[in-house]
């Protein structure tokens, strides 16, 4: 679908309501995203936006996904981020983006390969048939630009099966042009676990943890099994800290109500300052993980006091390596800068 089809479908042109009580007026609008603690205070009114009453959706994170790009039922959503990245780049995208982003993860963990194959670094799986969920994935735009960019891998000597991970049928979801010399395909016949477990693929990229992985017998491994060391030496050696979602309006909403994104930005950062108070808190196991404030000072040692910044530029080096991986790799129609990501009304706040 392309986005001038998207835009007319779904009721996209709808019109927020405007809530008055008590003398006052305020913007209701909806919001979907999945489960976060670091969200969570904003989702049940304790944290509030100015201006603004939100109605919130806590869904799983595909179905969130799914309904807003094919439908637009809210009008603030978390989004793929290589799915954003790929409707701005083409004219007239119906989203616009805060820079607001609910996960990160590295994915040094997102390699998996068969034993039998002889993969034991990067640079061994050229030549092998390498499975991915979609090209547009952002988990596999972050992996295949570590391949290229650090481990030294031509993409163009991969040959890649697009299929579902545990599921037949499988589909793309954006539009992309494919860079010359990648070798691709579909298969809408069978999984990436089942081929993997069969052999008709060496190893897979992929986001979620395949079935195969936890029923192989041994025969599928991940190509890091130490992958946190591995990703902490790729933080320090980059600076990158992979985004893998944003948060997006309806375009319609935005135009009409420029105001409201900054004051979202705001509010999803008191929402994330709190869950970080939270889970440093020694008085209490805020979470149910051992140590998990002794954990929260590490992260700090690595990664400052906050270590999920929001907003352009504490996150330009890694914005500016997804907007680069993905023109690369075909996603993004022409090469996107981080200031093209979002409006300039949410690129920065005032200093006093």
């Amino acid at each position: 679908m392309t986005v001038n089809e998207a835009s007319r479908v779904g009721g996209a042109d709808r019109e927020p309501e405007i809530i008055e009580s008590g003398g006052t007026a305020r913007l209701h609008l909806t919001l979907a995203t999945t489960d976060y603690d670091h969200v969570r205070d904003l989702m049940t009114g304790v944290v509030r936006a100015e201006g603004i009453v939100l109605t919130g959706f806590v869904l799983p994170v595909e179905e969130v996904f799914f309904r807003f790009i094919k439908n637009r039922e809210w009008d603030i959503s978390e989004m793929s981020f290589g799915k954003f990245i790929a409707y701005t780049s083409q004219a007239n995208s119906p989203f616009i983006g805060i820079p607001v982003f609910p996960s990160r993860v590295f994915r040094h963990s997102a390699f998996y390969v068969r034993t039998d194959r002889g993969i034991a670094s990067p640079k061994d799986l050229e030549g092998k048939t390498v499975g991915i969920p979609e090209w547009a994935q952002t988990a596999g735009i972050y992996a295949r630009g570590f391949l290229s960019e650090t481990a030294g891998v031509d993409l163009t000597k991969i040959r890649w099966v697009q299929a579902g991970m545990n599921e037949a049928g499988r589909e793309e979801k954006v539009e992309f042009s494919l860079p010359k010399g990648i070798q691709y395909s579909q298969r809408r016949d069978s999984s990436l676990s089942a081929m993997l477990l069969s052999g008709e693929i060496d190893a897979a990229i992929s986001a979620r943890v395949p079935d195969a992985f936890q029923r192989g017998g041994g025969k599928i491994v991940r190509l890091y099994p130490d992958y946190r060391g591995e990703e902490k030496r790729y933080y320090d050696a980059t600076g990158i800290f992979p985004i893998m979602h944003v948060i997006a309006m309806r375009r319609a909403v935005f135009e009409r109500y420029p105001w409201a994104a900054m004051n979202l930005l705001k509010a999803f950062e008191q929402a994330k300052e709190r869950s970080l108070e939270r889970i440093q808190d020694l008085t209490a196991s805020r979470i149910p993980v051992p140590w998990a404030s002794a954990i929260a000072g590490e992260w700090s040692e690595s990664f400052g006091a906050d270590p999920f910044p929001y907003g352009l530029e504490a996150n330009r080096r890694t914005l500016d390596a997804f907007c680069r991986f993905s023109h690369n790799q075909g996603v993004t129609a022409k090469r996107l800068t981080p200031d093209d990501l979002f409006p300039k009304e949410v690129r920065a706040s005032v200093r006093v």
